[in-house]
């Protein structure tokens, strides 16, 4: 009898999906003590693929399966909730009688007036189970703004994890509370705001209907946090004008979060296990009683100027700027905004960080713009085209505008609308862009998205965009994609799938102008299972999207066993991952292949966590492909396999981090890859960022060494004054870069950034340069520096 033989449908949901793809070859106030009283043939593949990877992939389902079989218990102890269990719980808001400092203590009357949600309920680390911190949320809301109040127990104050000041830092491995709004009720977007014990401020969107944040979204708000002998306190003022929602409604979606770092505990108000995640607000519970909320004029406008001066090499002289810019925001009601922004300026947008790439396909890096992440999850589109590990095909990426082949292009004018009318969503944007010569001409670009909710989660929508960075005639995309969900599956389980279809053209562009995909996904926490398809022709190249690879069919799997084992008390969780990859050419050749595992993948009781991956993969190579300078692997069909090593410290030490080491065969040669994230605390004060990377290759086309190492020194102040530095260096540019970066919020709705940029060049070796030959020593020359200076005020009427 075979393993799969022993898991029965009845047993688990994924047993007849695994086993039809392994069929197949592919601060004080109230003390906490008065608080807490109450042939060209499709079907063909390679050989290798055909044995060795498959024959793998069976040898390592037994290891990824044993787990379910000796902890049956733990496993089906996961969130077996039923509907009585999804009964929504609410909390009335309190009424602001008196005006309300924002210190972090709650010490004013309408706090101890106001109702309360008295307790969490544990998710981590045991469903259920005692809590070791209790904790307590208030609201209380004006025609203007609502405030929310927390009170958090903490047994020892002295071990509250808490590091970071800056604006939205990643809070997942420190104590933090965070709270989700869904202010239209509608289950599908709301808004995200954290708060750690330092006081460091976090805000995204719900992203992805609630499988995700965006945590590049940032609003205007207020938050004081304090300490004393009990645990922390933290007051959140949040303004209105800051927020679209249904003025028609006195409740919105609402729910709260807590982690406690030390214990690795985390609670939640609604909802409250791990098939849930918290920026789902079809979970959410209710805030009840709202008072009709007056947002004024609705009208907000920004003024910024930029000054500061320039300089391109040794013999470049000093060039100044100043640049006004504005900023135009008007409501359009309460459920929309209209943004209009002259001038542009994206002075205080931090640096990229350089990363290797030993694949034949461009990275991607995320939008950083405030212009372009106002409104930007009305923009989302399909589901299967992006993971955490990457992305196929994003339809409308906004980096293309500003932006060309590396270098700034002004952005003159831009205009935007976004909101909701019924369960109707929408977004248009349009841009101009300045003549840069030699390079780009003045442009006019656009994308238009319309997404309309159907059923109780799931919507339909179309997107559309014009224009080209390049000045293209011609050139647009259009796309339609259907998404259902439902996280009611089986009473309480999650469950996607849907399909997207995409065709663009321009001026000049040949072949098959479209792409489609699907996807099936049960995306929940003892299993996570997905199977995704998509189709991308070889001339789907949408001026303002991002697509790496064209001209391919690729299916794409994963799954996810996790458990909880309560036998061994060091460990506290185990995650055993399966993720194949198949991509065909449009004949239905073979291009690459992947399998992913990760028979184990553990987190111990201490917070840290070891992993151990086996990937079998290959590479059908049409043409010589450069790897490095000066190494070019021939054409011809590669399969090797490859291992990784990864050790993960727990985030509540002073010294935190990650490292990782592949090893293995390579093409036709070996590559070993190591790679280093170290976080040193020392004090509240200031951190040290340190990240360090090394590609060593051994091939028959020649040896090549990548090196890459950054580091950022982050200085926290306050929570409104922070001074970061980062500086990196690769050897393949033999540049080192630094980018410091001053931020001071004198006001919620001011701030002033100081930016310092300085790049030079080593030049050893290169006899034309300034360094002459290595026998004259090494030599650093300047690239460019740069210094900016940029205020910016709103107004609020």
């Amino acid at each position: 009898m075979s393993t799969l033989d022993l898991i029965s449908p009845s047993r688990s949901p994924v047993a007849i999906l695994l086993s039809a793809f392994l069929s197949r070859p592919a601060d004080e106030g109230l003390p906490l003590s008065r608080v807490f009283s109450a042939d060209r043939n499709p079907t063909r593949i390679p050989a290798m693929l055909r044995s060795q990877p498959t024959s793998a992939i069976r040898l390592l389902v037994p290891v990824l399966l044993l787990p379910s079989l000796i902890w049956p218990s733990a496993a089906s102890s996961q969130a077996n909730t039923e509907e009585g269990n999804r009964a929504r719980p609410s909390l009335s808001v309190g009424g602001l009688g008196e005006e309300l400092r924002l210190d972090g203590v709650l010490s004013e009357s309408a706090w101890a007036s106001a109702p309360a949600i008295d307790r969490l309920t544990m998710i981590e680390p045991v469903e259920g189970g005692d809590l070791d911190a209790e904790t307590q949320i208030f609201v209380l809301a004006s025609p203007t703004h609502l405030i929310i109040g927390v009170a958090a127990q903490d047994p020892e104050p002295a071990g509250i994890v808490s590091s970071s000041k800056a604006r939205d830092p990643e809070l997942k491995a420190e104590d933090y509370i965070k709270v989700v709004l869904d202010p239209f009720l509608d289950g599908r977007t709301g808004y995200i705001f954290a708060l750690n014990p330092g006081g460091a401020r976090y805000d995204a969107l719900v992203a992805r209907r609630g499988e995700g944040e965006d945590p590049q979204w940032d609003a205007v708000w207020e938050a004081a946090t304090s300490r004393d002998s009990e645990g922390w306190y933290a007051e959140i003022r949040i303004p209105l004008q800051s927020l679209t929602f249904d003025g028609s409604l006195d409740r919105w979606g609402f729910n709260v979060e807590r982690r406690v770092e030390r214990l690795q505990e985390v609670s939640r108000w609604a909802s409250p296990f791990r098939d849930a995640k918290i920026a789902q607000t079809s979970r959410a519970g209710l805030l009840t009683d709202l008072p009709r909320f007056d947002t004024g004029a609705g009208l907000t406008i920004r003024p910024a100027i930029v000054a500061g001066g320039a300089k391109a090499g040794e013999n470049g002289s000093w060039e100044g700027t100043f640049e006004p810019s504005l900023d135009v925001f008007q409501r359009l009601g309460s459920n929309s905004t209209a943004m209009v922004t002259v001038n542009t300026d994206f002075a205080e947008t931090e640096v990229d960080t350089r990363r290797t790439n030993l694949t034949r396909f461009p990275l991607f890096f995320p939008e950083k713009r405030t212009f372009f992440l106002e409104g930007s999850d009305i923009f989302d589109f399909g589901i299967g085209m992006s993971s955490p590990y990457h992305s196929d095909v994003v339809p409308f990426f906004t980096r293309r505008i500003g932006l060309y082949e590396g270098e700034a292009v002004p952005l003159s004018a831009g205009g935007k609308v976004s909101g909701k009318a019924g369960n109707t969503n929408y977004g248009a944007l349009v841009t101009r862009t300045g003549q840069v010569g030699g390079l780009v001409p003045r442009t006019t670009m656009a994308a238009v998205r319309v997404r309309q909710n159907i059923l109780e989660e799931s919507n339909v929508g179309v997107l559309a965009t014009f224009g080209d960075p390049s000045g293209v005639d011609g050139s647009h995309m259009v796309g339609v994609d259907a998404t259902y969900q439902t996280s009611r599956l089986f009473g309480s389980k999650n469950f996607i799938a849907g399909f997207w279809g995409l065709a663009t053209d321009r001026d000049g562009l040949k072949g098959e102008k479209t792409a489609f995909g699907a996807k099936v996904d049960y995306p929940n926490d003892t299993w996570d299972v997905a199977l995704t398809y998509l189709r991308i022709g070889d001339g789907f190249d949408p001026a303002l999207g991002f697509v790496p690879r064209k001209g391919i069919n690729k299916l794409s799997g994963g799954m996810s066993l996790k458990l909880y084992p309560s036998s061994w008390s060091w460990l506290r969780m185990m995650n055993h991952q399966l993720r194949p990859s198949l991509v065909l050419d449009l004949d239905g050749e073979w291009e690459s292949y992947r399998f992913f595992t990760a028979p184990i993948n553990w987190r111990l009781e201490s917070g840290d966590r070891i992993e151990i991956n086996v990937n079998p993969e290959g590479e059908q190579l049409d043409e010589p492909f450069e790897i490095a300078d000066g190494v070019v692997i021939d054409p011809g069909s590669y399969h090797f396999v490859r291992y990784r090593l990864e050790w993960e410290m727990a985030a509540k030490r002073v010294v935190s981090g990650q490292l990782s080491w592949w090893f293995g065969s390579f093409y036709d040669g070996s590559l070993d890859q190591f790679e280093a994230e170290v976080r040193i605390r020392p004090s509240e004060l200031v951190i040290f960022d340190l990240t360090a990377t090394r590609n060593i290759g051994e091939l028959k086309a020649g040896d090549f060494d990548q090196r890459l190492f950054g580091m950022r020194v982050l200085a926290n102040f306050s929570p409104d004054l922070q001074l970061t530095s980062f500086v990196q260096y690769d050897d393949e540019s033999k540049e080192l870069g630094t980018n410091t970066r001053l931020r001071w919020t004198f006001h919620p709705l001011g701030d002033l950034f100081l930016v310092y940029n300085y790049n030079v060049v080593d030049l050893a070796g290169d006899p034309d340069g300034p360094g002459g030959t290595l026998s004259r020593g090494r030599r650093w020359t300047l690239d460019a520096t740069q210094l900016m200076v940029k205020v910016q005020y709103a107004l609020r009427f």
